[in-house]
């Protein structure tokens, strides 16, 4: 009886979800994200990519938790040992857990990832919704600045801006924000050249609504999936980059276990101690990998012209 009672009760739900007529704002959106759930649930490449993606944040938060060894603390008695029982992944030149570095450098990861977004997606989508709306010199003066910075390869540019701004994790997250937003801006303005014309952004200003009110509540709102998609994918750029930066010594500074610079202590062993500089590599492109899977299912999920 419980069985069937759990049943019905899972019919009756999914009923209001997938409701024709909504009774009300909140049960449109549920069903709205209930179908892209299921059409992103079908795609088992999109599940792997989230498993990936979910991995990381596991690592990153239990860290301690999942590896006992310090990952700072030296022991030259040990150094260079390879993957064994008492070191999964073997030690580097100081003697360090090459698992425990990896595990805790997932934190430097997700959190360069996390602020590149926070930084440089919401200033790409203001920047684009203002051009795509207002048009006219506003919209030839920011994407004319926006050329500039397209202008230039991410990296390069990012390695001129930590250069002048110094090394650091900080300098490293502001330099690739600031190569980060323009594409996002691409994608506003043009989502933003078609809404503007519909007929209920007509209906907003004639009740007299302000044109920072109508991009506020009525554009944005609608550029947000694909700018979503457009972030995850680029999530994997984000960190091959900061590994770049960590690799040139310009990221996070030793003795953090940054990956990029945890591969560039290990190439002058990639002969004998092969696993030094690959263990990290390895966790650079399963992650980016992750990322890549998540955004193309996200895609497929969010894009109607997708499915």
């Amino acid at each position: 009886m419980a069985e069937v009672a759990i049943k019905s009760q899972d019919f009756r739900l999914k009923a209001w979800l997938l409701d024709d007529s909504p009774g009300s704002a909140l049960q449109a959106r549920l069903g709205r994200f209930y179908l892209g759930w299921r059409a992103f649930a079908r795609n088992p490449l999109a599940m792997t990519g989230l498993a990936i993606v979910l991995a990381l944040v596991i690592a990153a938060i239990f860290a301690p938790w999942l590896s006992e060894a310090s990952p700072l603390e030296q022991a030259l008695e040990r150094r260079l040992e390879p993957p064994s029982a008492a070191h999964w992944l073997g030690t580097d030149p100081f003697g360090r857990d090459i698992l425990s570095r990896i595990l805790h450098g997932a934190r430097i990861t997700l959190y360069i990832v996390l602020l590149v977004t926070l930084l440089s997606a919401p200033f790409g989508l203001v920047v684009g919704c203002v051009a795509g709306y207002f048009g006219g010199w506003v919209d030839r003066a920011l994407m004319r600045l926006t050329d500039v910075f397209l202008a230039f390869p991410k990296l390069i540019l990012a390695l001129a801006l930590v250069a002048a701004l110094g090394p650091g994790v900080e300098n490293a997250v502001a330099a690739i924000a600031l190569t980060a937003w323009p594409p996002y801006a691409r994608i506003a303005r043009a989502e933003t050249l078609v809404i503007r014309e519909s007929g209920y952004i007509d209906a907003a200003r004639l009740q007299g609504a302000s044109g920072a009110r109508i991009i506020w509540k009525q554009v944005m709102p609608l550029c947000t999936s694909s700018l979503i998609v457009r972030v995850t994918l680029d999530m994997a750029g984000v960190i091959l980059i900061a590994a770049g930066l960590g690799f040139l010594g310009l990221g996070a500074q030793p003795p953090e276990p940054e990956w990029g610079a945890m591969i560039a202590e290990g190439r002058r062993f990639i002969i004998d101690q092969w696993w030094v500089a690959t263990m990290p590599g390895i966790a650079i492109l399963i992650v980016s990998l992750g990322f890549n899977l998540l955004g193309d299912g996200l895609r497929d999920a969010l894009d109607p012209r997708q499915r």
